[in-house]
């Protein structure tokens, strides 16, 4: 996520190969109450709801009526707006109330406060595989039920149950991926500047620097999210370096003080030490948060503040919610290549269930199903890799291409780096990979004092 914000454990089977493929928010407490519930078969809708909102249901379901649920994410705004409406249906076809608490960026330590406590949320969307690891060490998971497995089983492939499993036992649903290696551009900036979709990274810089002398900064960059910064720095060391090497510094079985990675930072801070290339400078780019980076690309008219934003396929929700049209003021290129290939970098947020109960596996079932992705899906950013998920569901081409994509990737791809690892090195705010890359963000001439506080930190996450 991020997005967003993502433990230990060795070796990881769960990283494949990847395939060149099309690459194509608000604190406090939600109540969500049922408004009707399905029948026990998960038979027919409920006739109340207009026939355009009714979801078909591939899904068994029991009635839970009067059953609390409380769910936590870390998202807000659009994904909150989206995953909400999710919940709705939930609550809608069983019966059950359920209240959604958003946890802030460090999910580990809002889980881990709610479980001191003595009251852990009944369900958690976690976005680190490293999270679901240490989570599953700590004894604080609970494996999935019977349905919940099946219809994992009958709608995503291996690769995808791995990275939900630890120690043999399957505990998650990864309801919501994401490709992460798209760039989005403002269509009437490019037209102006006469730029190009670039294939390759010095493709890249030439077109920034021609939308620069155009009098636009050519990138926003969303530095205040520290994710953001580690999704740029895997899309280049993946491509420049190779799949064997990111699997080796994902395992942490190189230093970050190897060359590769020198040689990936000093690609990276061409652009971030770039003169006129981010949008309010480095300065301004390390402040700002990744929603705003999204829509002060599309917004503005003829000056908007960026012509170009990197991130993935949800930045869909905040480039619509900016007024853009995607496919008109709005495309997206996939990340150029920095070595040979072009890059195909993937994330996902994993639902898994803290207590016992039949309510948190219903839901745990229900994210499996192709009826919960079909929700969020016509929403827009959102994509899932159940392959039981119709293309139609998405609201446009662009969405169904990147979906499409995924989907046919079928266990071939690269999991976002720093989600595997260690989630004290690769998704705690103020540490690890997220300070340092924000710190580089400052001083991108910096390469190896960068280097050598990453490996400082991901020899004691890796050991610990």
């Amino acid at each position: 996520m991020r997005t967003s914000l993502r433990s230990v454990r060795g070796a990881r089977s769960s990283l494949r190969p990847a395939r060149s493929a099309l690459a194509l928010l608000a604190a406090g407490t939600l109540a969500l109450s049922a408004a009707g519930c399905s029948d026990d078969g998960g038979g027919a809708p409920d006739s109340s709801k207009p026939s355009s909102d009714v979801i078909r249901h591939t899904v068994r379901l029991p009635r839970l009526n009067g059953q609390k649920l409380k769910v936590t994410a870390v998202w807000t705004g659009a994904e909150q707006k989206g995953f909400t409406k999710v919940l709705e249906e939930f609550s809608r076809r069983t019966g059950a109330q359920v209240a959604y608490v958003p946890s802030g960026d460090d999910m580990s330590a809002f889980v881990g406060s709610k479980i001191a406590g003595g009251d852990p949320p009944d369900v958690a969307m976690l976005q680190q595989p490293g999270a679901l690891r240490e989570f599953a060490q700590k004894g604080w998971l609970k494996p999935l039920g019977g349905e919940a497995a099946a219809e994992l089983d009958k709608n995503f492939t291996k690769g995808w149950q791995e990275l939900g499993s630890s120690g043999g036992k399957r505990y998650g649903v990864y309801f919501k991926v994401s490709n992460k290696s798209l760039v989005w551009y403002n269509t009437k900036v490019f037209d102006g500047a006469g730029a190009k979709e670039p294939k390759t990274w010095p493709e890249f810089l030439g077109a920034a620097q021609l939308i620069a002398d155009y009098g636009i900064p050519p990138v926003s960059v969303g530095g205040a999210d520290g994710w953001t910064l580690t999704d740029w720095f895997e899309n280049i060391y993946l491509s420049q370096a190779g799949p064997e090497k990111y699997d080796q510094l994902a395992q942490h079985r190189i230093p970050w003080t190897d060359p590769s990675v020198k040689d990936a930072l000093t690609a990276l801070g061409r652009l971030f030490g770039g003169k006129g290339l981010l949008a309010d400078g480095n300065a301004g780019a390390v402040q700002t948060q990744f929603p705003t980076s999204v829509t002060q690309t599309f917004t503005g008219g003829e000056e908007p503040k960026a012509a170009m934003v990197f991130e993935g396929d949800f930045a869909a929700a905040n480039v619509t919610g900016a007024g853009a049209r995607i496919g008109k003021e709005a495309k997206v290129f996939p990340f150029p290549a920095v070595g040979a290939k072009a890059p195909v970098v993937t994330g996902g947020d994993v639902g898994v269930a803290l207590k016992d109960g039949p309510a948190a596996q219903a839901l745990l079932t229900f994210l499996a199903s192709a009826d919960a992705a079909r929700v969020w899906a016509g929403q827009g950013g959102f994509l899932s890799a159940n392959r039981n998920l119709a293309l139609d569901a998405y609201p446009d081409d662009v969405l169904r291409s990147i979906a499409r994509a995924v989907v046919a990737a079928g266990d071939d791809f690269r999991f976002d780096m720093s989600d595997l690892a260690p989630a004290s090195f690769g998704g705690k705010p103020g540490q690890g990979e997220w300070k340092h890359l924000q710190d580089f963000l400052k001083n991108p001439g910096d390469v190896a004092g960068t280097q050598q506080r990453l490996e400082s930190d991901a020899a004691k996450a890796f050991k610990s």
